[in-house]
């Protein structure tokens, strides 16, 4: 019982030494350096990728026995000498995204704490799950609408603005933080249940 004690601590304190090394890096990679990238420090990012109205014409590309060559609708944008405000556009998307992750990380951090008394159903951590799916939600709704924003005021006035077209897409967050919403739900009436269950006894 002893061992099986102290295998289950081991394993609490290396779910938290690892949501605390993923929020470490994700605010290292995801946040600090497109900060230092928008401010001058580290190489800016300097692309964008982005939907054509048109798939793309590729020289030399006639049909040739079985095979043929065709373009799709996606490129990269590409500045050769972006300004201030160009890196900040192009950063903003990933920054958002990383920031609204390490909100995530930081809640499920405390969540994993709880699990030191071998307690799983604390109530706490219900509204906690309920916070993290909203952060994840969000964040498939604001990571898409800040890339379709920045992107059309990167290419407005532009040479190349007639040939992109920008457009909202959800993306996987958004079902993910859907079924994050579900799993607190139920985690939720079970502690509604197992309270229940205490009362009668």
């Amino acid at each position: 019982m002893g061992s099986t004690s102290r295998w289950a601590r081991l394993g609490n304190h290396v779910l938290e030494a690892a949501i605390a090394l993923a929020m470490l890096l994700v605010g290292l990679f995801g946040a600090l350096f497109p900060v230092l990238g928008v401010t001058g420090p580290l190489p800016p990012t300097d692309t964008r990728e982005v939907q054509l109205n048109a798939p793309a014409t590729l020289p030399g590309t006639a049909p040739a026995g079985p095979m043929a060559l065709r373009g799709t609708h996606d490129a990269v944008l590409i500045f050769t000498d972006p300004s201030f405000a160009d890196r900040l556009l192009l950063a903003l998307p990933t920054l958002a995204g990383n920031l609204l992750l390490m909100a995530a990380l930081s809640i499920l951090l405390r969540v994993a704490r709880t699990f030191r008394d071998g307690d799983f159903f604390v109530p706490a951590n219900a509204p906690r799950l309920f916070a993290i799916a909203a952060i994840v939600t969000s964040s498939g709704l604001v990571v898409p609408l800040a890339d379709m924003i920045t992107t059309d005021l990167l290419v407005s006035g532009t040479e190349v603005a007639q040939s992109i077209r920008t457009v909202f897409e959800f993306e996987f967050p958004l079902l993910l933080g859907l079924l994050i919403a579900a799993a607190a739900m139920t985690f939720r009436n079970g502690i509604r249940l197992r309270t229940d269950t205490e009362g009668l006894v």
